[in-house]
């Protein structure tokens, strides 16, 4: 068995070099790996020929049927594997250790439901320094403390141009009817209709918040207006007036899961109107901290991870 011995000597081997070797090698083919790695095979060719000449052996057995390994570059392999996921860690950990601080999060109650905790474990794990402070407060309230300062991010439903904000937006989701099994609808599998709601008497949270004025103006659209409504800003609350029958709510499909695990029903309103729009807005990005524009990228993340595996249910990413 050949083994890689000689005079020791100092070499100039690069990381990219290792990652283009293992590729080739698990690929079992050159031009596979060079359409994976999107570098013309001739360039990957004479990169592997110079790590070879920098280690004063040959790895690989090139053949028109691909690329195999000498016995030192099955040596070679294993060792070059447990070099770059050394590296791999140690980069990992400096990056860590780097971003410190603190991020504040503004989201909604019904937001919350959804993102606040897939979003606070992602951030944890990947970030363990960061002190992560989630904020729950309409959206009126969460503007205030943006413009004030006392946010660095928050997911809002209404944009006010005025203010010099990055925004970002998000997903669209869906608008349920949530009502007790005991409160007598009709409700068709297909779902209902605004029309079917507007005059049923109507549990939501006041004009403070932004859900709100976003409802109404999908009523307003349909030329609807609803007749009775009982405010109240407690989403906990106004879930357990709408379980106790003396009313129907309209919620975001956020709050779904939370109502249907108190044994309420819900029903899509099937209008092309009833979407709400979620928008990610913070400080102006020249305003933004190292830690609270990592936290910005972990939002966005979780945010299409949930859409993307069916966790957040009726909703859509928004094309950017």
């Amino acid at each position: 068995m050949t083994s890689i011995v000689g005079v020791t000597r100092e070499t100039n081997l690069e990381l990219r070099q290792l990652r283009y070797f293992l590729r080739i090698v698990d690929l079992g083919s050159m031009g596979k790996a060079a359409v994976e790695l999107d570098i013309a095979t001739a360039a990957l060719s004479q990169q592997i020929s110079k790590l070879e000449g920098e280690l004063g052996v040959t790895l690989l057995h090139r053949s028109s049927s691909g690329a195999k390994l000498t016995e030192a570059g099955a040596v070679f392999y294993r060792s070059a594997q447990l070099v770059l996921r050394h590296a791999d860690d140690a980069v990992s950990i400096a990056q860590r250790m780097q971003i410190t601080g603190r991020v504040s999060i503004g989201l909604t109650p019904a937001t919350i439901s959804a993102l606040a905790m897939p979003f606070f474990e992602t951030m944890k794990a990947s970030y363990p320094e960061v002190e992560v402070h989630i904020v729950e407060s309409f959206s009126g309230y969460l503007s205030n403390m943006l413009n004030l300062r006392q946010l660095d991010l928050a997911v809002l439903f209404e944009i006010e141009a005025a203010h010099s904000w990055e925004i970002t937006p998000l997903l669209s989701e869906g608008l349920f009817a949530i009502y007790s099994p005991y409160f007598e609808i009709a409700a068709p599998p297909s779902g209902l209709s605004l029309q079917q709601v507007v005059n049923l008497p109507l549990v939501l949270p006041s004009r403070r918040h932004g859900f709100r004025r976003v409802l109404e103006a999908r009523f307003a659209q349909k030329g609807l207006a609803p007749s009775t409504i009982t405010e109240v800003d407690s989403l906990s609350f106004l879930l357990d007036l709408v379980r106790t029958g003396h009313g129907v709510s309209v919620q975001q499909s956020a709050v779904t899961s939370r109502a249907l695990a108190m044994g309420l029903r819900v029903s899509r309103l099937i209008d092309p109107e009833a979407q709400l729009q979620n928008f990610l807005v913070s400080l102006p990005e020249k305003e933004l901290s190292p830690t609270a524009c990592v936290a910005k990228t972990v939002l966005i993340d979780v945010v299409k991870r949930l859409v993307k595996e069916g966790k957040w249910d009726a909703t859509v990413l928004t094309k950017t």
